[in-house]
């Protein structure tokens, strides 16, 4: 029995490895070696934490670990970190040829993809000052810098990330101003009434959003850090810290040559197969999701965890010969925004058809569903968990315009 590879010991290559050991529906786990790869020297930490309680200071990074962190000993893992995957030769019949970039070479019966995604940077040199959230090391920085009592912090980005880190500045009661391109936040996979909504809550408490313009340049002092944002109207914000959340690209450009089609992730087939004896999951992985009828990549830590699972099974069954199994899961995220819990299961499009259900927009305190013709394509709570869940069910067994609505009809 050879050698599987995980290339990754993020959320969903831990959790693939997991099913690799566990087996499914009555079939063994895998018995040989696992050999589990990951550039961090440190194992990842957990990721929503790092944008909530360590960026607020309540918690240590090490307390935001992964849930498997505590049970990796179970599962004798070959765990290498400070190590990274440089190239994946082509399939060769019994297997592929992995290099390390320390120059050995791993000779693999089946490989997990699960890499995950880099953030996207501003253009210019790096600053001192200048910040993303996705590394524990990116987050333990930008701590330290908000720990010296920044006079202002801008966020770049309002997408979930940047929304987060703006509402959590402002938890340390810091001045914040958010800036987004886009003429609201998150436009181009929400509809605006979601968009306006953001940009409001924060607004209720103290951030100055700026809208529709972007940013043309950063200008440093002369101690090299950060002082000031320029943007593309002409104004000018000064700022001693900058977070950046402007969106990620998947890391797939080692793997070129290998043979895989690559495209904004790895692309694979509705079981998440990527080519012979590879699969491919979380921020990585781009497929067909049979149950919406598209084609999707999704970012949120629930699909990374369903998915590494279920790509870790999947490839059980690629080296046994067994035919795989759609995934075809209703994605599913939370943020946490000051004292709202903002839910969205589903898969809007921001020209689908905004329905509220339960609530209003002004109280901040709502459900909504979100049409597509007959269809419904997610439901969106805000601090309605009840709603989210019955809806997301509902979801998870048919995406029927007429049957998720019904479950919020009035009753005599």
């Amino acid at each position: 029995m050879g050698t599987i590879a995980v290339v990754g010991a993020s959320l969903s290559g831990l959790h693939a490895a997991e099913a690799l050991r566990a087996g499914a529906a009555g079939a063994p786990g895998y018995e040989g070696e696992v050999v589990v790869l990951d550039a961090s020297p440190t194992l990842p930490p957990d990721r929503p934490p790092l944008s909530k309680q360590v960026l607020a200071g309540e918690w240590e990074l090490a307390q935001a670990k992964v849930p498997l962190a505590d049970r990796l000993g179970e599962l004798d893992l070959d765990l290498r970190l400070g190590t990274t995957a440089t190239w994946l030769g082509p399939d060769g019949g019994d297997g592929r040829t992995l290099g390390l970039d320390d120059g050995t070479e791993l000779q693999v019966e089946g490989v997990v993809l699960a890499t995950g995604a880099a953030v996207r940077h501003l253009p210019g040199p790096p600053l001192g000052g200048v910040h993303a959230i996705r590394t524990g090391e990116d987050a333990v920085a930008l701590c330290a810098d908000l720990d010296a009592g920044p006079s202002r912090v801008v966020v770049v980005g309002a997408g979930f990330i940047g929304a987060e880190a703006a509402a959590t500045c402002r938890g340390r009661g810091l001045e914040v101003t958010m800036l987004e391109a886009a003429s609201t936040p998150m436009v181009r996979v929400l509809p605006p009434e979601v968009g306006a909504f953001v940009a409001d809550l924060h607004r209720d408490q103290g951030v100055d959003v700026r809208l529709g313009t972007g940013v043309e340049r950063l200008e440093a002092g002369a101690d090299g850090r950060v002082r000031a944002v320029h943007l593309a109207d002409g104004s000018v914000v000064e700022a001693d810290v900058v977070v950046v959340g402007i969106g990620v690209v998947p890391q797939t450009g080692w793997l070129e040559g290998s043979g895989l089609q690559l495209g904004d992730g790895v692309v694979c087939d509705g079981t998440m197969l990527a080519g012979p004896r590879v699969v491919a999951c979380g921020d990585v992985a781009r497929w067909p999701n049979p149950h919406f009828g598209e084609e999707m990549r999704v970012e949120h830590w629930e699909n990374a965890v369903e998915q590494g699972g279920h790509a870790g099974r999947r490839l059980l069954d690629e080296l046994a010969g067994r035919p795989g199994t759609p995934f075809g899961p209703v994605p599913w995220f939370w943020s946490d925004q000051y004292d709202r819990k903002i839910q969205l299961a589903g898969r809007p499009a921001a020209t689908d058809e905004f329905v509220l259900v339960d609530g209003t927009v002004e109280e901040r305190r709502f459900a909504a569903l979100f049409r597509r013709g007959d269809r419904c394509t997610a439901v969106l709570g805000v601090n309605r968990p009840r709603h989210v869940m019955q809806a997301r069910m509902q979801l998870a067994e048919s995406l029927a315009w007429d049957a998720v609505a019904a479950r919020f009809a009035p009753t005599d």
